[in-house]
């Protein structure tokens, strides 16, 4: 199974980039796992909150295949423990999933197509985080469920 991160916008903080790099390594022992960064948006002042989020969910539709599943990091998503997470990768694993795909949005979310597309929605926690830490917070939890699967130390219960 190829696992796929999504994202909107590149990240300012060379620190957090820094981190989804050494996170992506280490997921990378374990399945093959690529971010693909969806630009920026240009003129946004110009735009309004729907008509970003409609211009990203266009952008975000081309980057997907038909037979991808795909999970939005969304805040009304379910929100697993890490141990629940685990099991839920497994379970796609196991299904036959050839790609999973994860997408992380823009400052104001979704368009209302990218969440017509979605096959499931998972929240992080019930608190706001910036789009961009979301990038390795959401990388770390992926590692965590990998080690979790595989019976690895690095999780303590």
């Amino acid at each position: 199974m190829n696992v796929e991160l999504i994202v909107v916008g590149k990240t300012d903080s060379q620190e957090v980039a820094r981190l989804v790099e050494e996170y992506k390594g280490r997921i990378g022992f374990y399945t093959r796992f690529g971010i693909t960064i969806i630009p920026d948006l240009r003129n946004t002042r110009s735009l309004s909150e729907a008509q970003q989020k409609k211009s990203e969910g266009e952008l975000i539709l081309k980057q997907l295949q038909t037979s991808d599943h795909v999970v939005l990091m969304d805040e009304r998503g379910k929100q697993p423990s890490s141990e629940e997470f685990a099991e839920w990768l497994q379970k796609r694993m196991a299904s036959g999933c050839k790609r999973l795909v994860f997408v992380i949005g823009g400052p104001y979310g979704f368009s209302e197509e990218v969440y017509g597309r979605a096959d499931d929605k998972i929240s992080l926690s019930r608190m706001t985080f910036s789009h961009q830490i979301v990038r390795a917070i959401f990388a770390e939890q992926l590692y965590r469920a990998f080690t979790i699967i595989n019976h690895e130390p690095y999780h303590h219960k």
